[in-house]
């Protein structure tokens, strides 16, 4: 099952594939910006709404992370015609 993943995945269009590589580039951009709110609040300040806000933000990159590949997939697959 893995394997045929990996094969999907390799077969996206390239709007598809463009779509999803930026999209997790700005995840992972929201998840620096998250450490590094939570290594201030490690090193610096120490107020509980820097830590609330580091960890909701690390969350959002993750789920958003998420729904970009999954919708990757679902878009490839409906371009296609494999419902």
């Amino acid at each position: 099952m893995f394997k045929k993943l990996i094969e999907n995945f390799k077969e996206f269009e390239k709007i598809t594939y463009k779509i999803m590589n930026y999209g997790l580039k700005f995840c992972f951009a929201i998840c620096l910006i998250s450490v590094f709110i939570l290594l201030s609040y490690n090193l610096k300040f120490h107020s509980p709404y820097m830590y609330y806000i580091g960890i909701s933000l690390f969350r959002l990159s993750l789920i958003f992370g998420t729904e970009f590949i999954i919708c990757a997939f679902v878009a490839d697959n409906l371009k296609k015609g494999r419902a």
